[in-house]
C-alpha cells in the first residue's frame, strides 16, 4: 500500500507539472497518470488503495469545499439575490431532463432509469469548479458582481439536489420506497437548512476551541482540528442522511469568515497547502477508477448525450437562472466553460447502478466515465482561458482570497560597515515570509577587493535564503528605485548613516532620496542599529 501511495503522489505530481509546462491543465496529466497506473493499463496500484478510493476522494472533496466556503463573499451573494439559488437548481434540472429524454430514445431506457442517468451526468464537479472560481477571485475576474461566488454556491446546491434525487430513484427502481417522491422537496430543503445550521454551529465551536480557549499553538493545529471537524460532518451525513455534510463543510468555512476573519485567513492558507496533496490523490484515483473498456459501445451516443445535454439543457437552465439579473450577455456566456465540468460526483455514483444490478448500469457507468474524460479537462482549460475575455477585471478583496506569492526583497548595499546590518535585516524579513532577497550594489571606481568581500558577506548572511547579487551603475537613488520596480520587489531595505546635518546632506541623502521617490515600501536601517519602517510616495509613516 505504501508503494502505491508513492506511485500516486510522484506520478501525479510530475504528470501534472508536465501538463502545465505544455500549457494544459495539470488535472489532465493527473487523470492520465491514474489511467496508466490503474487496472486498465499498468495495474501497479494495490487493491487496498483502490478499495479506499472513495474515502480518499471524500477527504479531497471536503478540502476543496472548505476552500470554497473560506472564499465566499456574503455581500456579493446578497447582491446577486436568487441567482445563486437558481444556478443550483435550474441548470441541473434542465440538463437531467434532456439527458433522460435522449436516453429513452437512444438506449430505450424507461423514464426512471433515464432520469438516473440524468442525475449522474448533471452533477457538477467541485474539484474543477471550486479551484477555478477561487483562482478568478484572486485575479479579480467577475468579483464586482460576485459571479464566482454565485457559481460556487450554485454548484454546491446542485450537488445536494442531485444526490438526493439519485438516492430516491435508486429506491424507486429497487422497489424499496416507491411512494416517497412527494417528500423530495422537503428532503432537499431540510438537508440545505440543517447543513447550513450545522456549519454555523461548527464555526462557533472552532472559534471557542482555537481562539478563546487557545487549544492550538500553530496554524497546523488549526488546520488539524478544523479539517477533522469538517470531515466528521461529512461522514456523519452518510450515516444520518438528514443534512448535507458537504454543504455543512462549505458553510463552516463561510461562517468562519463572518465570525473571525483572522482565523479564516490562517485556515485559508493552510487548506490551500493541503489541497496541493489532496488534488493529486483525487485526480489520480479518479483516473484509476475510469473503465476505458466500458466506452466501446457507447462512445458516439454518449458524446451526443453530453453535448446536447450541455448545449440545450444547461443553456436553458443558465438563461432562466440569470433572467432579470445584472449579468451581461458575455457574463452569461461564461457559464458554459465555468459551470459545466463533471468529475468527482460521477466517479462516486457512476458505478452504483451497475453494482445494484440495475438494467442499463453498464451504459450509465460508461457515460459517467466519458463525462469525466471530456468535461473535466475542458472546464479546467476553459475557465482561465475565457474569463479574461468574458468577465470584467475588478479590484481584489484580499480578505476573501489567499495571497501566497513569495515576496522579493531588495537589499541595497555599498561597501561601508553598515552593509552587514542591511543584509541581516533583509535576511530576517525574508525568513519571516519565506521570501527571496535581491542584493543590489551600485558600482563605484576602485572597489574590487571590497566588492569581493561584500559578495562573500552576502553569501554568509543569506546562506539559508534564496538570493541573487546584482551589480549596476548609474545614479544611485534612481537605479535603486527603477530596479525595484522592474523586478517588482515588495520591500527595499537600505542603510542610513548618522543624524548630523552635514551627514544627512552628504551620505544620508541616498536613503532620503529613495524614501521620497519610491512607490515601494522602504525599510531604513540606521547605523545605530535602530530600524524604522517607512512608506514611499503613498505616504511615509513612522511606526
Amino acid at each position: 500500500m505504501l508503494g502505491s501511495a508513492i506511485w500516486i503522489l510522484l506520478a501525479g505530481f510530475f504528470a501534472g507539472q508536465l501538463a502545465r509546462r505544455i500549457g494544459a491543465p495539470p488535472l489532465i496529466g493527473m487523470i492520465l497518470a491514474g489511467i496508466g497506473l490503474g487496472p486498465e493499463l499498468a495495474n501497479v496500484l494495490d487493491s487496498s488503495v483502490l478499495d479506499s478510493a472513495d474515502d480518499l476522494r471524500t477527504v479531497a472533496v471536503m478540502v476543496i469545499l472548505m476552500r470554497a466556503g473560506l472564499g465566499l463573499d456574503r455581500k456579493k451573494l446578497q447582491q446577486q439575490g436568487t441567482v445563486a439559488l437558481r444556478l443550483g437548481l435550474l441548470p441541473v434540472i434542465a440538463e437531467a431532463t434532456v439527458v433522460m429524454t435522449l436516453a429513452m430514445v437512444l438506449f430505450q431506457f424507461d423514464w426512471v432509469t433515464g432520469l438516473l442517468l440524468g442525475c449522474v451526468v448533471g452533477a457538477e464537479s467541485p474539484a474543477v469548479i471550486v479551484p477555478g472560481m477561487l483562482r478568478l477571485k484572486s485575479l479579480g475576474f467577475g468579483v464586482a458582481k460576485g459571479i464566482p461566488d454565485a457559481i460556487l454556491t450554485g454548484s454546491a446546491l446542485s450537488d445536494v439536489l442531485v444526490l438526493l434525487v439519485f438516492s430516491l430513484l435508486l429506491t424507486v427502481i429497487t422497489g424499496s420506497a416507491a411512494s416517497s417522491a412527494w417528500l423530495l422537496p422537503v428532503q432537499v430543503l431540510g438537508q440545505i437548512v440543517l447543513g447550513i445550521a450545522l456549519g454555523y454551529l461548527a464555526a462557533r465551536l472552532m472559534i471557542v476551541i482555537l481562539v478563546r480557549q487557545n487549544w492550538s499553538q500553530t496554524a497546523v493545529h488549526d488546520l488539524l482540528i478544523t479539517a477533522s471537524t469538517a470531515l466528521l460532518m461529512v461522514l456523519a451525513a452518510q450515516k444520518l442522511p438528514y443534512f448535507s455534510g458537504y454543504l455543512a463543510a462549505m458553510a463552516l468555512g463561510f461562517f468562519l469568515i463572518e465570525l473571525d476573519p483572522p482565523l479564516a485567513r490562517r485556515l485559508r492558507l493552510e487548506f490551500n497547502n493541503l489541497w496541493s496533496i489532496a488534488e493529486i490523490l483525487l485526480f489520480v484515483l479518479l483516473g484509476a477508477s475510469i473503465q476505458i473498456r466500458a466506452l466501446e459501445n457507447t462512445l458516439l451516443p454518449g458524446l451526443l448525450i453530453l453535448v446536447v445535454g450541455l448545449l440545450l439543457g444547461r443553456s436553458i437552465g443558465w438563461f432562466l437562472s440569470t433572467w432579470g439579473s445584472n449579468w451581461t450577455l458575455r457574463e452569461k456566456l461564461f457559464l458554459l466553460p465555468g459551470n459545466s465540468a463533471k468529475a468527482t460526483v460521477q466517479a462516486a455514483i457512476g458505478a452504483v447502478p451497475l453494482s445494484q444490478g440495475i438494467e442499463g448500469g453498464e451504459v450509465i457507468l460508461a457515460i459517467a466515465a466519458l463525462s469525466i474524460l471530456t468535461t473535466a479537462p475542458f472546464g479546467a482549460w476553459a475557465i482561465p482561458t475565457f474569463a479574461p475575455k468574458l468577465l470584467s477585471k475588478d479590484p481584489v478583496d484580499p480578505t476573501k482570497v489567499a495571497v501566497q506569492t513569495r515576496p522579493l526583497l531588495m537589499a541595497a548595499v555599498d561597501t561601508s560597515p553598515l552593509a552587514p546590518q542591511v543584509l541581516a535585516k533583509a535576511a530576517e524579513l525574508a525568513r519571516r515570509s519565506d521570501g527571496e532577497v535581491m542584493v543590489l550594489h551600485i558600482a563605484q571606481a576602485h572597489e574590487t577587493d571590497d566588492l569581493k568581500a561584500l559578495q562573500s558577506l552576502s553569501q554568509r548572511l543569506l546562506l539559508d535564503v534564496r538570493h541573487r547579487f546584482h551589480i549596476l551603475d548609474g545614479p544611485i537613488p534612481d537605479v535603486i528605485v527603477h530596479t525595484a520596480q522592474q523586478y517588482r520587489v515588495s520591500d527595499i531595505v537600505i542603510g542610513k548613516r548618522g543624524h548630523q546635518a552635514w551627514e544627512n546632506l552628504i551620505v544620508g541623502s541616498v536613503s532620503q532620496a529613495v524614501l521620497e521617490s519610491s512607490p515601494i515600501p522602504v525599510t531604513i536601517v540606521e547605523a545605530s542599529s535602530r530600524e524604522s519602517s517607512l512608506k514611499g510616495n503613498d505616504g511615509a509613516n513612522d511606526p
